[in-house]
């Protein structure tokens, strides 16, 4: 049996057989590793657009601050104008 192991590792067709796994093994990792990089990408992608989105809408909240009327004065004189 150890001759037989022997005569297989040390042949031409071992050695062949082995390279052509490692090539495999090789674009496999790499391909998964493509992979596990397109899905990191696409949740920071996600989490920007989530993050755009949450300033835009504090900006309009901002600017609708900025353009409330600053006492019941203010506020009647807009209702009677029609502005409000």
């Amino acid at each position: 049996m150890g001759a037989l192991i022997t005569w297989f590792t040390g042949s031409r067709f071992a050695l062949t057989v082995g390279k052509w796994a490692a090539i495999a093994l090789t674009i496999t990792l790499f391909l998964l590793s493509l992979r596990r990089a397109a899905e990191r990408a696409g949740r920071l992608a996600e989490r920007l657009e989530n993050a755009e989105k949450a300033n835009e809408i504090q900006r309009q909240m901002l600017e609708a601050a900025a353009r409330r009327p600053h006492d019941h004065n203010e506020l009647a004189q807009r209702l009677r104008d029609g502005r409000f």
